[in-house]
């Protein structure tokens, strides 16, 4: 591990970001243009002490959750988030099929406020999403593993699929399955798809039904109806966004139109703006 490279990587892209570009406020008596170590640190969901420490050449060896969740929080293009997984002395994700948000669509998702957004990579791994979408659809804690998997969760965790109807739970389920069985033949032998797909075989037998029917449908568009605890029932269309380089997608939650589900995402991202604001005072 190279920890005075990595340090002077690490401070020189975070001297060289300004706010807006992450979608923070500018805010006022800034000693310096770039980010602060805390917004960085927020960005990429670790602690300041944490971050400081790999800036000043001290610390633990960072996770390759950690050095990812660093890549984005950065704004790093893909030849820069592969030079950080060097100097962390780890093996850079595959550009295809990886896990890399790029800094484009991370500026475009930062202005997406008032939709609820996820972008997940193609075997349904939550990468990142905004308030809005920890908001209407709960916490997704980001990054590799069974924890951020929507899929995964969906069959093997209890408790998953309760903001959604339950009468619409084996519609939900037959997508999840047909989309996976997709990617599961186009990355035919990848083992992170190989492994998903067995641990799902062996732990679900709903799950073992629906892949022998072999059904396949890429998942494009998706009426969604989710029950809130707050503000009720929402009716939203999923529009589901690819981006061919990295294999990522982008869920976009649109309000279905003549219902009342456009006031209700209001209400709900002003009530979890106050939410973030009282957590923070």
């Amino acid at each position: 591990m190279d920890r005075a490279g990595l340090a002077d990587f690490l401070r020189r892209r975070r001297d060289a970001l300004r706010p807006e570009d992450v979608g923070l406020p500018p805010g006022f008596r800034r000693r310096a243009p770039g980010l602060r170590r805390e917004e960085v640190a927020q960005l990429a969901g670790m602690s300041t002490d944490y971050y400081s420490r790999l800036e000043q050449q001290r610390g633990a060896h960072p996770s390759e959750p950690i050095v990812a969740s660093l890549a984005r929080a950065l704004r790093l293009k893909l030849d820069e988030r592969d030079h950080l997984y060097h100097l962390a002395d780890l093996t850079p994700p595959a550009r295809r099929a990886g896990r890399h948000i790029g800094p484009g669509l991370l500026a475009l998702a930062d202005r997406l406020t008032d939709v609820p957004l996820v972008i997940a990579t193609d075997i349904d791994e939550v990468l990142w999403q905004n308030a809005l979408a920890d908001t209407v659809l709960g916490h997704r804690e980001p990054g590799a593993g069974r924890d951020s998997n929507i899929t995964w969760r969906w069959f093997a965790v209890p408790g998953s699929r309760d903001r959604f109807p339950e009468e619409h739970w084996p519609t939900h389920s037959a997508a999840h399955v047909a989309d996976l069985r997709a990617t599961h033949a186009r990355r035919a032998g990848d083992p992170d798809v190989v492994e998903l797909v067995n641990d799902l075989l062996e732990r679900s037998a709903e799950f073992r039904r629906l892949w022998e029917r072999h059904e396949v449908a890429v998942r494009r568009h998706a009426l969604k109806s989710i029950v809130h605890p707050e503000v009720g029932l929402l009716e939203l269309t999923c529009e589901i966004l690819f981006t061919p380089e990295e294999d990522l997608r982008v869920r976009a939650f649109l309000p279905v139109e003549g219902t009342d589900a456009r006031e209700k995402l209001e209400l709900l991202r002003v009530i979890g703006t106050q939410s973030f604001e009282q957590s923070n005072t």
